[in-house]
């Protein structure tokens, strides 16, 4: 037997490299399988997006949105007089008729103003302004509702205010300026928006919520999703992921992903802005260069001159309109509270926060507070959360002066790249975990990303603020508190669809009126734009924002008042 072996080895070293090969060729044809499996997963993710993609644009436009404003938690009856009371305080002048051609429309090149009989103007009276609106035609207006911004300067003097425009529904419109400072003063009048604009963008506010739209990613393992999402959805056949706040029932809903559990989202980001919103007939009132933030001149003289104010002087007319503030020599000056002070250089600014703890909470226009102080105080070293560029959240610190900074984003809708959802998370809620006290300063702004919603939304989320807020100052009523306002912002046919400053305006008259008697500050954002040489923009240029943190500061750090020695 041990004779015949030797034949039968390159049998049996034939058989065993056959058999190894059959196995590594299962290996191979397994991984591959994975291989293939897992490429299976993101092929059926990339068509899940790609569908997204093209259903975005879809969505009904005949669908109705207004509904979105009452979702969420029922208001009590006196919150619901508050709305109520709101609502009609920022009611706009509607046309007599709609449908008007375009040359029926406000022209601002043939509309123009006229200075009142001026007498002797001396500072602290006033200035008065006539605007007559007339159409393309060059007929005057006989109804009301354009959206005028005015502002008397002296660029000189590098001073400036803003005007008040009121409105006498027959197309000619009063402008009051205050008489702050001594020199030649010149009036600046814009329509930003013609009556027949304002009543298209309104339509838009309450019927097309949805014109900027949201999306979240969902990941477990290799499968991943993303589905659209906003603070109510159409209805259809797809279920819905529930992600209302149970703290404030602020509501929030995706869409539910075919594959995944709704407790795999990862993030919040903005999908898009919805195109072609318009009708042929509308888009006509949205030009630049012709109806859209266009100056309009002065049938005459477009300045006068304002002397001193004598020692001696007769009773003026009672002022119609007292600003919040002006520029003088490129400061600002509040007309009442807080003495304004200078704080030029890092070192003024730390001592100033020595031993404060700042917390900043909202949109990127107070993000952008934040940003401006870290590259001004560099003794302000921030810690890396390792957060997305623009999102945050971010902290800074100064340990030898006992300072912390810190900002975040409010909750939804907000329409910034990528939010983490774990944090995402809701301004009030942040308040109810503060402690508080004399070391304590808290800023907020939110107003930017609630402009394409019905004003209700924005009235429910600063309700929910206000009554935090005031739980703060009840537990600490030596908690410092601002509110930035909105701001005018740069404008375009397609801007003007989401971010017009008409929306902005109307959301700043709500957060003003709903803020007022509360212990709290404002900080006039929108007076501060508009009284300044600079053009507007979304976030103000470093000229502003200096004067804005001046007055943040001077409320932290007030001038001393000296004590009467008996």
């Amino acid at each position: 037997m041990e004779k015949y072996l030797p034949k039968y080895v390159p049998v049996f070293t034939l058989l065993a490299l056959s058999g190894l090969l059959f196995l590594l060729w299962n290996i191979t044809s397994l991984e591959s399988w994975n291989c293939q499996t897992a490429s299976t997963y993101y092929q059926l993710q990339n068509s899940i997006q790609s569908v997204l993609k093209t259903s975005e644009f879809l969505l009904p436009v005949e669908f109705n949105y207004s509904f979105c404003a009452h979702l969420g938690q029922e208001p009590s009856a006196e919150e619901a007089r508050e709305e109520s009371y709101l609502l009609k305080s920022i009611a706009w002048p509607e046309p007599s008729m709609l449908g008007l051609p375009l040359r029926q429309s406000s022209d601002p090149a043939q509309s123009y103003y006229t200075i009142q009989d001026p007498g002797d103007l001396q500072v602290g009276g006033q200035f008065v302004v006539k605007v007559q609106m007339q159409n393309f035609l060059g007929q005057p207006k006989k109804h009301g509702g354009d959206f005028l911004v005015a502002r008397l300067h002296t660029p000189e003097l590098a001073a400036g205010v803003a005007g008040q425009v009121h409105d006498h529904n027959n197309g000619n419109y009063t402008v009051f300026f205050p008489l702050l400072w001594a020199g030649v003063v010149q009036v600046e009048l814009t329509m930003i928006h013609s009556s027949e604009a304002v009543m298209i963008l309104r339509r838009l506010r309450e019927e097309q919520s949805d014109r900027v739209f949201f999306k979240s990613l969902f990941r477990s393992g290799y499968l991943s999703e993303t589905t659209l999402c906003n603070l109510c959805l159409p209805l259809k056949q797809q279920p819905l992921c529930n992600y209302t706040d149970p703290q404030t029932g602020e509501p929030w809903f995706c869409y539910k992903p075919k594959m995944l559990d709704c407790d795999t989202r990862i993030n919040h980001s903005k999908g898009g802005y919805k195109k072609h919103l318009l009708t042929v007939y509308e888009s006509q009132f949205f030009h630049s260069g012709v109806n859209l933030k266009i100056p309009i001149h002065s049938a005459g003289v477009d300045n006068v001159t304002v002397v001193p104010a004598s020692k001696v002087r007769t009773k003026g007319k009672h002022l119609k309109f007292t600003p919040s503030g002006y520029y003088y020599q490129g400061s600002w000056k509040p007309l009442s509270g807080v003495v304004m002070r200078q704080f030029n250089g890092s070192s003024v600014i730390t001592q100033c926060l020595r031993g404060k703890m700042v917390y900043m909470y909202g949109d990127s226009t107070v993000r952008q507070w934040y940003e401006y102080l870290i590259a001004h105080v560099p003794e302000l070293k921030e810690f890396n959360f390792h957060s997305p560029k623009n999102v945050g959240p971010y902290m800074a610190i100064d340990s030898n002066h006992n300072i912390l900074l810190r900002y975040r984003c409010h909750g939804p809708p907000i329409r910034f790249t990528s939010v983490f959802s774990a944090e995402m998370r809701y301004i009030s809620n942040e308040l109810d975990g503060l402690r508080g006290g004399s070391d304590t300063v808290v800023v907020i702004s939110i107003w930017s990303h609630f402009s394409t919603f019905p004003v209700q939304v924005y009235i429910r989320r600063l309700r929910h603020i206000r009554r935090a807020v005031i739980r703060l100052l009840n537990r600490e009523p030596a908690t410092l508190v601002l509110i930035r306002t909105a701001n005018l912002q740069k404008l375009d046919p397609e801007s003007s669809m989401f971010n017009s400053d008409w929306y902005s305006q109307q959301l700043d008259a709500v957060l003003r009126a709903m803020f007022k008697g509360l212990n709290v500050q404002l900080v006039d954002a929108w007076e501060m734009t508009l009284a300044h040489h600079h053009p507007h923009q979304l976030h103000p240029p470093p000229d502003i924002i200096s004067n804005m943190l001046n007055f943040v500061l001077s409320h932290i750090c007030p001038v001393r008042k000296k004590r009467r020695q008996g």
